[in-house]
């Protein structure tokens, strides 16, 4: 998809909190407590969250490959903001990948079970600090804080308004930093895979993990995103081919984006 392309969607725009859990916030009680129902299984790789186990060195290496060399020979290591990071697993592959890593989430049991598995499982000694912190993006955004990079993988289709949400990931990075979203297309072959088959035919995920009709276009999110100052530096197609996840062309079910801030 090429950057210029947009479309017309309407923009609401609620006030925001500084509160994790009031309505005007990104977060959504009923989700943060799904997930949160996921903690101690998080890290299992054969439990719920065996797709992002699968997915996650995909996903997270195609970021760095897609970041200039320049971001990594400074004196200190870049600074990644990973939020909705739930029980860790983007984070410690991003510490590992030389990022200083703060891993963020609204789920208090998320962070508890990311906390434990970084106690369990030391990170290598080479790799770059990495903290957590059971906060969300308006917090942060009110405390001033500002990263290299912004990463938020598979979150953006679970808060109240995507809109708001790209306006803090947008205010969180600082000039000339790196924005990086992954979701789901809202497409015909989403909800045949992504929700009907993965929830309730392969039961690879628990059902109503997701709600199809939250699912992203992805010129949507392009426009989205030039809206509140971030342009679309690539977007790529993220396809399960037994045994592994691909980069593809086909973005219909799960793709992956990276912006930058002007």
């Amino acid at each position: 998809m090429k950057a210029g392309r947009s479309v017309r969607m309407p923009v609401s725009s609620p006030s925001l909190s500084s509160e994790p859990h009031k309505e005007t916030s990104s977060v959504i009680d009923d989700e943060i407590n799904q997930f949160s129902a996921l903690a101690k299984d998080w890290w299992n790789p054969k439990g719920p969250m065996a797709p992002l186990h699968a997915m996650n060195p995909l996903r997270t290496s195609w970021i760095v490959k897609h970041l200039p060399t320049s971001l990594f020979q400074q004196p200190a290591p870049p600074t990644l903001l990973d939020i909705g990071c739930g029980a860790g697993l983007a984070s410690e592959r991003f510490a590992s990948l030389g990022f200083d890593t703060l891993g963020v989430d609204a789920s208090e049991e998320g962070i508890q079970a990311a906390k434990a598995h970084k106690s369990l499982h030391p990170l290598p000694p080479q790799a770059a600090p990495l903290y957590y912190l059971c906060s969300n993006a308006e917090i942060l955004l009110d405390e001033g804080r500002q990263f290299d990079v912004v990463s938020a993988l598979e979150i953006i289709e679970h808060v109240r308004d995507p809109q708001v949400f790209l306006s803090l990931l947008a205010g969180l990075t600082k000039k000339g930093g790196y924005v990086a979203v992954s979701t789901m297309d809202r497409s015909l072959r989403s909800f045949l895979m992504a929700k009907l088959g993965a929830e309730y035919v392969l039961r690879l995920l628990p059902v109503g993990t997701h709600d199809w009709r939250k699912f992203i276009r992805p010129e949507e999110l392009d426009s989205m995103a030039r809206h509140v100052g971030l342009r679309l530096l690539d977007l790529k197609g993220l396809s399960y081919r037994p045994p592994h996840w691909r980069e593809s062309h086909d973005t219909s079910i799960n793709y992956i984006a990276l912006f930058q801030k002007d």
